[in-house]
């Protein structure tokens, strides 16, 4: 559980790792339109990395349930200055939330250095070479039917095998285009085409993806479930909730979570690691 690459040690095994989010949209479900200017933008991913941001995920195309694709060309003008700009001024990897290869490819030639695919690699046949070619790590997520309709009644035989059986194949088409199993993250897609119970059973039974042996990423920062849970809070108000997901997500055997938090999540997984290792890592 050890990702290094290019000028990066990620030692997984020894804390869990924090990834803020930096959603450059005006409609993210969550803080869409917050960072939309590229100025603010940037200045938000060198806060998130102060306040203790291992790795910084930003992404111009919300994936929302019910969203739309964003053109090609929109996205790249929303992304690369910001990823250009905060490559030279952060220690800490830049991920490019996409699942277009032509995105990942020129976020990656503008210093981002992961790639944070929501299709497992299934949406654009080129991603996987692109990322092979990189020789950069990639998250592979889970899920189930397109953002547009992943939440119209999401329905599986057996919720866990499934989303194993997904990574499985996952794993095989990133082996088949070179991409070298210590730089394959999973992710199991907290409200990607997954009800509300399906989303406790996964948090819940998180640690059955250990048996893949690879590092687990979990993004369950402010999502719809929490809401239902905190008697229908909105997204800005479901910061207990996310510290409770994370919390759990962490005891579970998570090695990376995604959160919009990070001030607050940073000290949440701290806690949990500390009590999870029975050691305090100072």
């Amino acid at each position: 559980m050890r990702l290094t690459w290019s000028r990066f040690d990620l030692d997984l095994t020894k804390k869990t790792h924090v990834m803020g989010i930096l959603n450059i949209t005006p409609d993210s479900f969550s803080d869409g339109g917050m960072h939309f200017d590229a100025q603010t933008a940037i200045a938000s991913g060198m806060r998130m990395v102060d306040d203790g941001a291992d790795l910084i995920d930003i992404g111009g195309e919300s994936t929302r349930p019910g969203s739309e694709p964003v053109p090609l060309e929109e996205e790249l003008r929303r992304t690369i200055p910001v990823i250009e700009e905060l490559a030279r001024k952060v220690p800490v990897p830049i991920s490019i939330d996409t699942y277009k290869a032509e995105v990942a490819k020129q976020a990656l030639d503008a210093g981002a250095s992961i790639v944070n695919d929501i299709s497992g690699l299934r949406f654009d046949p080129e991603m996987p070479k692109v990322i092979a070619q990189y020789a950069v790590p990639v998250v592979m997520m889970h899920i189930k039917g397109r953002p547009r309709d992943m939440q119209q009644n999401p329905v599986y035989q057996a919720l866990i095998p499934e989303i194993m059986d997904y990574f499985r194949i996952s794993i095989r088409l990133a082996r088949k285009f070179g991409i070298p199993d210590h730089l394959m993250i999973i992710d199991p897609g907290i409200g990607f085409g997954k009800t509300f119970d399906h989303n406790l059973e996964v948090l819940n039974n998180l640690g059955q993806f250990l048996v893949l042996e690879k590092p687990i990423l979990v993004g369950p920062s402010r999502k719809a479930f929490l809401g239902k849970i905190l008697g229908g809070a909105p997204a800005s108000e479901r910061l207990e909730g996310t510290a409770a997901a994370v919390a759990v997500a962490v005891m579970k055997g998570a090695n990376i979570v995604r959160v919009h938090d990070v001030k607050e999540m940073t000290k949440v997984v701290k806690g949990v690691d500390a009590i999870r290792r029975e050691k305090v890592d100072l």
